[in-house]
């Protein structure tokens, strides 16, 4: 069992009924205030290449978007094609997230993270030296690889330093490492106009060369080398370990999926077929797998982790829709400039960034989650009665009922794996709960895609928002009624 109050991972309490279960560790001032300084055992040069390598992928994910009329012009391709630039990221980054924290368990995540910021420096000179469109592809490819390593690396790295010092990661650490995801995603965009209107285009992708280059050299430097991985020794098979097989089928469903979910308003039915059947084989061959890639007999018996990936998924589903169906509408619908635009989501990210550092003080994980829930609905029932004549201070808080789940919900699910999942596969742990989340991304944009057709209308609005609001409800329930999240020692 694991304290769901404290997000303490089951493997650091003591057994229940002993002397020492009877009265929690009392935690430091530093693990209480977001603001003080980390405690022993997680200093500032541990966490400062891992804060780095986190904010690579949130960064080119909406960095990108001021680029993409430009990328087109140079090239002579229309929307349909440069969108893939960023449905290939989305893809690499589901497929990576668990592959590469299930490597970082394996291997070590210290080889891991300098291998992931190898391939982002790659894909910096791919992309900015690419003389045709295809190069951009493997660009982003390459870099939706390369920073699927940080977020699961940097978890495990914290694992294996709790581990070291004798003490739990604190929740204020795990919270500066949603707070350089939100806060890298929320710059992005003025971040890529700038770089476009500067240097063009080239300059989205020549940013990664420095930001890779430093986080490297820090890493190697800051990060202790890896302690030994006892899974690997006691096969002495780093293929046993690891299930390449495991590994080929999951990505194989994954990618078939994603394939499905991109375009709804034209579904491949076919698609279902080969995705079911790969979906079968898979659970087949893991069942059978002493080590499994996915460990389904793990995931059926520990509901709690289970239910956190759904939330997480479904929270962002919801979110996804307001990052990019609500800001679409406010320039196709209400007729704003991007920048202008821009300016009204800025109380949404200001928000988000506040409700992090808010969300690591708190001692429980159900009362953030269960606030973040109710805002996501709320949000969402607004949006179906928003329309052309709507005061602009209506708008805005639309935006900052976004925003706050956002940041509650990155540090709060954050806790819940580390307080559900077993210590020894925390990686692959929170790789899979990034591959929720951009599932949850996915469906989001197919969606809108539904709900806008060719341009983003008030009638398109109200019905993405009214599907959103039910979807809200169910978050709702699925929160509310989670016993797991109000258990106690």
């Amino acid at each position: 069992m694991s304290d769901a109050t404290t997000g303490i991972p089951a493997g650091t309490l003591p057994e229940p009924g002993s002397a020492e279960s009877a009265s929690p560790e009392p935690r430091s001032p530093e693990e209480s205030t977001p603001g003080g300084p980390a405690p022993k055992g997680f200093s500032g040069r541990l966490t400062a290449p891992l804060l780095i390598g986190s904010l690579l992928n949130p960064l080119n994910t909406t960095m990108i978007s001021t680029a993409l009329v430009s990328i087109g012009d140079s090239f002579g391709i229309g929307a349909a094609d440069t969108a893939w630039l960023i449905s290939v990221l989305y893809l690499a980054s589901a497929v990576g997230q668990p592959v590469l924290g299930k490597l970082a368990d394996a291997l070590g995540p210290r080889r891991i993270f300098l291998a992931g910021l190898v391939l982002v420096f790659a894909s910096g000179l791919v992309g900015t030296l690419a003389p045709i469109f295809g190069w951009l592809i493997v660009s982003r490819l390459l870099l939706g690889v390369g920073t699927s390593a940080a977020y699961p690396a940097a978890m495990s790295v914290l694992r294996d330093e709790g581990r070291r010092v004798g003490r739990t990661p604190p929740r204020t650490v795990l919270a500066r490492v949603s707070m350089a995801a939100l806060g890298s995603a929320a710059v992005g965009p003025s971040l890529g106009g700038l770089l476009v209107a500067l240097v063009g285009w080239r300059g989205i992708f020549a940013v990664n060369l420095p930001v890779a280059l430093v986080a490297f050299v820090a890493a190697l430097i800051w990060i202790p080398v890896d302690p030994p991985r006892g899974a690997v020794t006691a096969d002495n098979s780093l293929r046993r370990s690891l299930d390449p097989l495991g590994i080929g089928l999951f990505s194989t469903a994954l990618t078939l999926l994603v394939f499905f979910l991109l375009d709804l308003s034209h579904p491949l039915w076919w698609l279902l077929a080969p995705f079911a059947a790969v979906s079968a084989v898979l659970v087949w061959w893991q069942l059978r797998r002493p080590r499994p890639f996915i460990d389904l007999r793990m995931l059926a018996g520990n509901a709690p982790l289970a239910r956190t990936y759904l939330r997480h998924g479904l929270s962002y589903l919801l979110i996804y829709c307001v990052m990019y169906g609500y800001t679409q509408w406010l320039e196709e619908g209400r007729g704003f400039s991007s920048g202008y635009t821009g300016l009204l989501m800025l109380p949404m990210s200001v928000a988000a960034l506040v409700c992090s550092l808010l969300g690591a003080r708190t001692k429980g994980i159900r009362g953030p989650l269960a606030l973040a829930a109710v805002l996501l609905a709320v949000g969402a029932s607004v949006l179906a009665f928003v329309g052309g004549q709507t005061p602009l201070a209506v708008l805005l808080l639309v935006g900052a009922c976004f925003g706050v789940p956002q940041g509650l919900i990155g540090t709060s699910n954050q806790a819940a794996v580390q307080a559900y999942a077993p210590p020894e596969e925390i990686g692959s742990a929170a790789g899979l709960q990034r591959t929720a989340q951009y599932i949850g991304a996915i469906a989001a944009s197919s969606l809108i895609a539904l709900a806008y057709g060719r341009r983003a209308s008030d009638s398109g609005l109200h019905l993405m928002a009214g599907v959103s609001a039910g979807l809200g409800v169910l978050l709702i329930i699925l929160t509310f009624t989670d016993r797991a999240l109000r258990a106690r020692r």
